[in-house]
Formats: C-alpha cells, sequence, structure tokens
C-alpha cells in the first residue's frame, strides 16, 4: 500500500525576490521493470513536448478564471520540478484572485497525475513592470504609461533609444507622445520596450494629447482640481 500523500495549502506567488510559492508532491505510481520488481515512475515535467502538455493543461484553467496565461516555465532539478505561471488581465491581478487561481491549477494538475512524476512546485504570479512590450495585448494594457523604446537597428525610427507615453495601441502599431508629438510606431520597428517606473502622476497635459476622456472624467470626479496646476500634481506625487 501506498504511503498517506501530504498535503499542503495553496500560496500565491508574489513579486519581488523574495516570492513565496506552493510545493506538492505528486503521488508517485510504481512501474514494473522486466523482473516485475517495483521502480519509480519517471518523471515527466520538462523542457519540449512536455511543458506543451502543461501549456494544454493549465490554460483553460487560466482562461475560466478570468486571465491570459502570459507565459509558461517549466525548470526541473532531478526529480524536482518548478512550474512558474505569469498570467495577466486587462483589469490586472489582485492577491485573492492570484491565490483563487492557484489552488485551481494546483487542483488540476492533482488529478493529472499522469503529467506530474515527481514533486513540484508552482509559482503563479503577475507580469512585473519589467516584462517586455512584444504583443499588441501588452502595449493596450500599457495606456498612459511612460515606455522606452529601442528602435530595430535600419527602422524608419532610427538608432537613438528613446521615450514615449503610450495611446492607442492596435494590431499592428501604437500611438506614442514624444516630445509633445504624436507619433505612429509600428511594432516591427521596436527591437525592445518596457514601461518606465514614475514617481508622479502624468502631467494632465500629456493625458489630454492621447486620451481626452480621461481628462473630462477626471475633471467630473474632481471638480476644481484642474486650477490647483502643477502644485496638485507635485501633491499627489508626494503621498
Amino acid at each position: 500500500m501506498s504511503p498517506p500523500r501530504p498535503r499542503t495549502r495553496s500560496t500565491p506567488a508574489r513579486s519581488g525576490p523574495d516570492r513565496p510559492a506552493q510545493e506538492r508532491p505528486a503521488q508517485e505510481r510504481p512501474a514494473k521493470d522486466r523482473a516485475g520488481q517495483d521502480r519509480p515512475a519517471k518523471a515527466r515535467i520538462g523542457p519540449g513536448a512536455s511543458s506543451d502538455e502543461l501549456r494544454a493543461l493549465l490554460e483553460p484553467v487560466v482562461t475560466d478564471a478570468g486571465f491570459e496565461l502570459d507565459s509558461l516555465d517549466v525548470r526541473s532539478a532531478g526529480r524536482r520540478h518548478t512550474v512558474r505561471m505569469v498570467v495577466d488581465s486587462d483589469a490586472g491581478a489582485g492577491l485573492d484572485d492570484i491565490a483563487r487561481l492557484s489552488r485551481a491549477a494546483s487542483d488540476t494538475l492533482d488529478r493529472n497525475e499522469h503529467v506530474v512524476g515527481g514533486s513540484y512546485t508552482l509559482e503563479v504570479t503577475s507580469p512585473g513592470v519589467d516584462r517586455p512590450l512584444t504583443v499588441p495585448r501588452h502595449w493596450r494594457r500599457a495606456h498612459l504609461r511612460l515606455v522606452t523604446v529601442r528602435p530595430q537597428p535600419g527602422s524608419v525610427l532610427g538608432d537613438a533609444v528613446f521615450a514615449g507615453r503610450v495611446g492607442t495601441a492596435g494590431e499592428q502599431s501604437v500611438t506614442l507622445l514624444v516630445d509633445g508629438r504624436l507619433r505612429e510606431v509600428r511594432y516591427a520597428d521596436v527591437a525592445h520596450a518596457a514601461v518606465e517606473v514614475e514617481f508622479a502622476p502624468a502631467p494632465a497635459k500629456e493625458i489630454a494629447l492621447l486620451d481626452p476622456g480621461a481628462v473630462e472624467e477626471e475633471a467630473a470626479e474632481h471638480p476644481g482640481a484642474e486650477e490647483l496646476g502643477s502644485g496638485h500634481d507635485i501633491a499627489e506625487g508626494s503621498r
């Protein structure tokens, strides 16, 4: 008879170097060798096709929870495996949402033990601000954020790295506010782009150029705020 299987609580992964994770050993079913003796089952988690198998297994769980599976990384060291899922959504991902998704993903892995042949650590997290903007949805979620762009060599954007604030993002290009002017940038001309960390609210004039509706909504919610001018921005950024 197999020994009783330990149970642990799911814990969401948090951003940062000390992100906790959950570890749940998968139940191992002994296989028979040629002499009919029990031998340990081989782990099936690893690079290549098994990663694709895990994605096919976990992506519906992520979708049902209202997220998109941004990336799935599987690393193995002997019979120990780390499965790291990065999920995202237009509304962002709170810690409670991450915790629920982590439990659902763990339950799915436990019900499909043929995929996991050894103990595993599951990390579920949302993207950090240093994630490169590589697909249109990344640009859409960076709306009104300041980004740094490194152009593709020889592209129409030139060779110099520049910064711009993100406006409307389409399927092929995005509108950026660069040095006070709106500029259409094709994704194909971008070698690398990432969001910059800002410690103060974006200037109202820049927001007005990129999204006039946002300024009108802000004015409706906070009447008289525009009269404070730049002093209001400074006060908001210092809190």
